[in-house]
């Protein structure tokens, strides 16, 4: 009897192992989320948006573009290990102005267009997430650019310098 319940304690230990490995829930952007680099309000601007939850920390890390949020993952300076990373489903967004609030999907999921010549929330050269490759084709279609996994995205495409003097596109 004793090796029975030795057993259930040992599965209900594992149990509770694998519920605290869960990554956290997105949280839904609001009038007061500020962006992690510039502490701009991230709801101001348009374009897809990212956030990052650090472990041990009861907020996520919120990126007014996409482009910062990469580039904060490529960094090897963090205060914390990540838990998870959520990006805007710009194929479910309303516009481009109107990225959503809660139309989270997780980054490794993600498929993004790179180089696509469009300006993110903070006027720099943006990297759009899709919740299917189909919604990144179509947007491929209007605005160039190719579709990659998260883990493919050059170093370039969020680290590099920004060209003042490039036109780009504001999506409709």
């Amino acid at each position: 009897m004793t090796r029975l319940a030795l057993i259930a304690l040992i599965a209900l230990a594992a149990c509770k192992e694998e519920q605290a490995a869960a990554p956290p829930d997105p949280v839904d952007l609001t009038e007061t989320a500020l962006s992690y680099f510039c502490q701009m309000n991230v709801a101001e601007h348009g374009g897809p948006k990212g956030q990052i939850h650090l472990e041990g920390y009861p907020a996520p890390l919120f990126f007014a573009q996409v482009r910062d949020m990469v580039a904060y993952l490529k960094s090897p300076e963090r205060d914390a290990e990540i838990t998870a990373v959520y990006v805007s489903d710009m194929g479910a967004a309303p516009s481009w102005h109107e990225p959503g609030i809660s139309n989270w999907i997780a980054a490794d999921q993600a498929t993004f267009v790179v180089g696509a010549g469009v300006a993110g929330g903070m006027g720099a050269p943006e990297i759009v997430p899709f919740a299917t490759p189909d919604a990144a084709a179509r947007f491929i279609e209007s605005y160039g650019g190719a579709a990659l996994p998260l883990t493919d995205i050059p170093d370039d495409a969020a680290l590099g310098p920004v060209d003042l003097t490039q036109s780009l596109e504001t999506p409709a």
